[in-house]
């Protein structure tokens, strides 16, 4: 090995070693937050707030650390990818000393430790986020990308359980005073975000390991008119056809018309535009809507579709216009072929803005 080859390696160790040490101390945080709350000990909570402090000059020093690396060596490849996502997983550590802190200072504010179904429900999802943390800095620190997929599952498992925290607060929360309530909500966020940020230390690993970056999300999106029969399947098939790779989009009317509007579909085809379903659909009451990213009424407001609009949900209203008349009196074939034509060119513009937005520009 040469001289520089050994300072490299050197370095690189270095490196590591400063890693691992914050992660055993943030680790060792919120391990002892989420205790410290359960036991009603204050003075441990107190004791999580104050070594937040070093666990800060710990997470600057790696920093300042990487970029020295970086200047030194000039990294290409494999070490630069390493040393990159050293930093992306220096600042994912840092948030979690940061919940760990937020969780111990809410915690002494509780006049009782948790108790009942809400302390079970707090004992599982810290549990859960311990774990989750626990194998996300482990298949970093061995490079292997194998767990870190595992940490991944593991993180996108954790949802269902704050939502059942949530519930359990909800349902039983006449038993606890206003601000013990809040501070509950507030604990159950941060594990919430705990899981996330361990979930992109993950994905560093992968990154570091095998140079695969995460893959651009897609959304979900639903458009809702009145009988399904031509501005929600006009909507779906030109979002398929314009932004295949932003999302999935499916429509659906309050009830569904016997078959779509006459023409619609020789209209789109000869805009290479295929409709995505074979007939008209209606919106099913028991389907799970929070799901979707966003719900789009294409006719009136979401709400006149739908009770409630899931929390994570962004809920949008399109005033494109009526659609051709197929009443009692329906228009001509060239009033209709018009009317398409100005729905077609109205919906494609707010298309691409809503997709721009929520993915970006799609890649050729």
């Amino acid at each position: 090995m040469s001289q520089y080859e050994a300072r490299l390696e050197r370095d690189l160790g270095r490196i590591r070693d400063k890693l691992t040490s914050l992660a055993e101390a943030v680790q060792t945080a919120l391990s002892t937050a989420t205790q410290a709350m359960l036991a009603g000990d204050h003075e441990r909570s107190y004791g999580v707030c104050l070594d937040d402090h070093p666990i800060n000059r710990a997470s600057r020093e790696l920093d300042r650390t990487c970029h020295g690396f970086i200047a030194v060596h000039l990294p290409t490849a494999g070490h630069l990818r390493f040393v990159s996502a050293v930093m992306h997983s220096n600042i994912e550590l840092e948030r979690i000393g940061d919940y760990a802190k937020t969780i111990s200072r809410e915690s002494v504010q509780f006049e009782h430790p948790p108790s009942g179904a809400i302390r079970e429900q707090l004992e599982q999802v810290s549990r859960e986020a311990q774990r989750i943390l626990h194998q996300a800095v482990g298949s970093f620190t061995k490079g292997d990308a194998a767990a870190a997929r595992e940490g991944i599952a593991m993180a996108n498992e954790v949802a269902s359980l704050i939502s059942a925290g949530f519930s359990v607060l909800v349902e039983g929360g006449q038993a606890a005073s206003v601000r013990e309530l809040l501070g509950h909500v507030v604990v159950l966020n941060c594990l919430d975000r705990v899981a996330d940020q361990a979930k992109n230390i993950c994905e560093e690993t992968i990154f570091a390991v095998t140079g695969q970056t995460k893959a651009a999300k897609s959304y979900r999106v639903l458009f809702l008119d009145a009988d399904n029969s031509v501005l929600g399947p006009m909507a779906q098939a030109l979002a398929q056809r314009n932004h295949p790779q932003s999302g999935q989009y499916s429509s659906a009317g309050r009830q569904a018309a016997a078959a779509f509007q006459e023409g619609l579909q020789a209209f789109l085809s000869e805009r290479g535009v295929e409709l995505a379903t074979a007939a008209p659909q209606a919106l099913d009451p028991t389907l799970n809507l929070s799901g979707y990213h966003a719900i789009v009424s294409l006719q009136g407001s979401v709400r006149d579709y739908i009770d409630k609009v899931p929390y994570s949900t962004i809920a949008l209203r399109w005033d494109v216009g009526a659609p051709p008349s197929s009443g009692p009196v329906p228009g001509t074939s060239e009033e209709t072929s018009a009317r398409l034509e100005t729905l077609f060119r109205t919906l494609a513009p707010q298309l691409r803005d809503l997709m721009v937005t929520l993915h970006g520009e799609e890649k050729s």
